[in-house]
């Protein structure tokens, strides 16, 4: 099989010590996908699809968005004060103003983030 050329980029970011009321919010959870998405320079693609469900301490919000070119995921953990974004897109992004955007937006402590070039 012949080598093929990256299809896009993967970024995972986990943020530690949020504000919980930033976690527990659909509202604001919404607002963060619509303002994370420009800070990338991307566009989006349909509605944003913000849920609470699950049971137990497993239950919260999450959030997912169509971009013309992929999407953004976001997971909160109310009970341990976590957020976890996933952004795939085929068109090129730097992850670093999403990662400062993301920790400033959740007034995250601490974060870490993982890039895969697909």
């Amino acid at each position: 099989m012949a080598e093929q050329q990256p299809w896009g980029k993967s970024m995972s970011l986990d943020l530690y010590e949020c504000e919980h009321d930033r976690l527990t919010d659909g509202k604001l959870l919404e607002e963060f996908v619509g303002q994370i998405i420009k800070v990338i320079g991307m566009v989006a693609h349909g509605p944003c699809y913000v849920d609470r469900f699950a049971e137990g301490e497993l239950e919260g919000f999450s959030a997912m968005q169509f971009l013309k070119t992929s999407s953004v995921t976001v997971h909160l953990d109310e009970v341990a004060n976590r957020a976890f974004i996933d952004i795939f897109s085929c068109k090129d992004f730097d992850p670093e103003p999403a990662e400062t955007y993301a920790k400033q937006f959740f007034g995250a402590k601490t974060s870490k983030h993982t890039v895969l070039v697909r």
